[in-house]
């Protein structure tokens, strides 16, 4: 089972992953990652969370079957694929239907008190 992480985190923690798996020449895990917990909701919505479930584990569908599946108007799933592919979540294969390449979600955050 593939599993991709989106988190949050800065640039400098991702940076020190990098360089480790530079250094190592050994994969990190998938990971997306979001500076602010408030970019994280504004890129995953509810709706486009249903999207993911949706096409977890599935392979490449298009956006018709895609809308059918989460039971929504075709041209609403095609603006949330597209804030998707935007943020680097979704792909686009060469024959036009849309690939998200993983069969589960993990995230990861902590939220700590306002200063």
């Amino acid at each position: 089972m593939t599993t991709i992480t989106f988190d949050v985190r800065t640039l400098e923690d991702n940076l020190v992953d990098f360089a480790e798996a530079w250094k190592t020449g050994q994969p990190s895990d998938p990971r997306i990652s979001f500076a602010t917990p408030e970019l994280l909701w504004q890129a995953l919505t509810a709706k486009r969370w249903r999207i993911l479930q949706t096409m977890a584990g599935t392979g490449p569908l298009s956006i018709r079957e895609l809308a059918r599946r989460v039971q929504r108007d075709v041209k609403a799933v095609h603006a949330d694929v597209t804030a998707l592919r935007k943020a680097g979540i979704v792909e686009k294969t060469a024959e036009g239907k849309i690939h998200f390449p993983y069969d589960a979600i993990h995230v990861d955050f902590v939220m700590k008190a306002a200063a």
